[in-house]
């Protein structure tokens, strides 16, 4: 079968589903509650172990092939622009992000801010300065944030567009 990532991962989300749904099934049929009173074979509901197993067992395996697949494709698959593999993007990005929350806190500063002396009544006036040109962080911040968006567009549609082989 031939997908994409983007496939892949909504095919791995349904596996998961189906799989929690087996789990929750075995859970409410391998034992039940009867009273004393009660004919125990009325109440009994359907369960086999041995189905049960099989079932889990054969969407596990599904799972396993699932995320196997991704795993090879995003470690073999060159972002275009970036050079990078998709799992070195995948680290790459929250980096990224990072060092805009850094810079935006750096760019939006004053060059020159009063604050608290920490006494009170004291008549001492304390300033804090940045220590850094803030219109040049602001130009980086500007040229990192590009970099941010291309990097997360290249990468939808990498995930979108390039297929590979899953063998389920």
């Amino acid at each position: 079968m031939r997908v994409t990532s983007a496939q892949a991962a909504k095919l791995l989300r349904q596996l998961n589903d189906e799989l929690r749904a087996l789990q929750l099934k075995e859970a409410n049929s391998s034992s039940f509650v009867a009273a004393i009173q009660e004919d125990v074979e009325s109440v009994r509901p359907a369960y086999n172990f041995k189905e049960m197993r099989d079932a889990q067992a054969e969407v596990e395996c599904k799972i396993r092939k699932v995320k196997h697949a991704i795993s090879v494709f995003n470690t073999t698959t060159i972002i275009p622009d970036f050079d990078i593999t998709i799992d070195e993007m995948l680290v790459y990005l929250p980096q990224l992000n990072r060092q805009c929350e850094v810079l935006s806190k750096m760019r939006d500063a004053m060059p020159k801010v009063r604050v608290s002396s920490g006494y009170p009544g004291g008549n001492i006036i304390d300033y804090k300065y940045a220590n850094y040109d803030i219109e040049e962080v602001g130009r980086y911040y500007a040229e990192l944030s590009d970099t941010l968006a291309k990097a997360q567009t290249v990468l939808d549609l990498v995930n979108s567009t390039v297929e590979f082989e899953i063998d389920i």
